[in-house]
């Protein structure tokens, strides 16, 4: 389940985080429509990554903005 989750329009972001080795944090956006097509779905992953969960969840969350300013 996602941490967090926002809409726009016909367009759902859910945002998380993953726990990569050596203990960091990486974010990850998946942006889907709202017809549940699967072709409509897209993974993003935040280029930083982060040494809590924390910042990794700040910079997802920063990320999917963007992405659903765009759409």
């Amino acid at each position: 389940m996602a941490a967090v989750r926002y809409t726009k329009a016909d367009w759902i972001a859910q945002v998380d985080i993953q726990t990569l080795d050596g203990g960091k944090f990486q974010g990850v956006v998946l942006i889907a429509h709202k017809s549940g097509s699967v072709s409509d779905e897209s993974e993003h992953t935040v280029d930083t990554i982060s040494d809590t969960p924390k910042e990794a969840l700040d910079e997802a969350k920063a990320l999917a903005h963007r992405i659903l300013g765009d759409l």
